[in-house]
């Protein structure tokens, strides 16, 4: 079976340090990335199997990086677990709010994790994704 090829966009060190080491150890090739303008040039270079993408960062942040994955005829259909200190109902109104004008409104993410982040949930989420099983609710 191939390796599967994660890239974790997160702009704290020591998370995408915790993240990577977490998916390597479990046996994922991890990529890492600090912002979402480096996001999209690696997922473009690299197209990872999954994307794991942190809310809030700056200059090029989370929701900008993935508004670009999801309107890209490419590039939408890469998994994508976001991550954030934000809730999750906080982050799905401004994805609607981001649909406005658009023809087709942006999806959900496939997966949305607030943090503190536990190591065995994402891990979970992230086996689901890969194998294409469904995530419960």
């Amino acid at each position: 079976m191939k390796e599967k090829n994660i890239l974790v966009v997160e702009d704290d060190l020591h998370m995408r340090i915790f993240i990577t080491t977490v998916l390597e150890t479990s046996g994922y090739n991890a990529t890492a990335s600090k912002d979402g303008q480096d996001g999209i040039r690696k997922v473009k270079e690299d197209r990872p199997d999954l994307i794991i993408l942190d809310v809030m960062m700056p200059e090029e942040g989370g929701v900008s990086m993935y508004r670009q994955l999801k309107t890209d005829n490419q590039l939408k259909d890469i998994p994508v677990v976001m991550l954030s200190g934000v809730e999750s109902k906080t982050f799905l109104h401004s994805l609607k709010m981001m649909s406005i004008g658009l023809r087709d409104p942006l999806p959900d993410p496939e997966a949305y994790v607030e943090k503190p982040l536990k190591a065995e949930e994402l891990l979970n989420i992230v086996q689901k994704l890969l194998a294409g099983e469904p995530l419960p609710e």
